[in-house]
């Protein structure tokens, strides 16, 4: 299948692929952060939004939430699930937004969608543009020194009669800019089975690296993956939260 294509045809069984994940702790865990280190605003606009469930959290929460994805068919489904929201067909390395934001978000890893680093500069560039003063760039990543191409995570959900296995996980040659997420699907029922492989190419960055192309744009803040507990990072660990606060 060619690039994305997984992520474009299967966007009705994107919730279920992503069922064991805690939107609402994750949300909830960015909400604390901004109540921290933002300027107290409520605008918000969710990067990478796909079918919206952080923007509904953010909404629940008070926010004047919006968010963009480069995929229509998700954006569909978000425009049902947050009626009250703005979402626009757009890629997040060259965006505008509607109006000023105070915070900004980019969960799931989806940061690395800037494929390559020009691209992840520009992302990086226009979500500066897009934040009012005080506000805050919250996102999380993987360094790609620390990548084990050998490990990946797996879950099952059912839907009516059909059984699906998720596979995902990174894969990093070791050099160069570009590290990519290898994806899964199968689907099993009493008459078949089906299974969908797909890869995304993604920007790969070590933390040091990341951190410099922010530092120009913003004070940048790094914690441990935790989104129940806020821990700086301990400058060993592979995933980590960003937090930058517009200077």
């Amino acid at each position: 299948m060619s690039v994305n294509a997984l992520y474009t045809d299967l966007s009705g069984y994107y919730d279920l692929m992503c069922v064991d994940i805690d939107y609402q702790a994750q949300s909830h865990s960015i909400h604390r952060l901004h109540q921290i280190f933002g300027n107290g605003g409520t605008t918000h606009l969710d990067l990478a939004c796909g079918t919206g469930p952080h923007v509904r959290h953010f909404i629940d929460f008070g926010y004047a939430s919006s968010g963009l994805d480069i995929n229509q068919p998700m954006l569909d489904i978000a425009a049902t699930r947050c009626p009250e929201a703005l979402f626009t067909l757009q890629d997040m390395s060259d965006f505008k937004a509607n109006e000023p934001q105070d915070l900004i978000t980019c969960f799931l890893y989806s940061i690395h969608y800037s494929d390559g680093i020009e691209k992840l500069k520009a992302c990086i560039s226009s979500v500066h543009c897009a934040l009012k003063s005080g506000g805050i760039f919250c996102f999380n990543a993987v360094d790609k020194d620390k990548i084990d191409n050998a490990l990946s995570v797996k879950h099952h959900a059912k839907q009516a009669n059909d059984l699906f296995t998720f596979r995902s996980g990174w894969h990093y040659s070791g050099q160069g800019e570009k590290q990519s997420l290898r994806l899964s699907i199968e689907k099993t029922n009493p008459e078949s089975t089906q299974l969908w492989n797909d890869e995304h190419p993604m920007v790969a960055v070590s933390f040091a690296e990341l951190s410099a192309l922010l530092a120009a744009h913003f004070e940048v803040h790094v914690f441990e993956h935790n989104y129940e507990k806020i821990i700086p990072w301990d400058n060993a660990s592979g995933n980590a939260i960003f937090v930058c606060v517009k200077k």
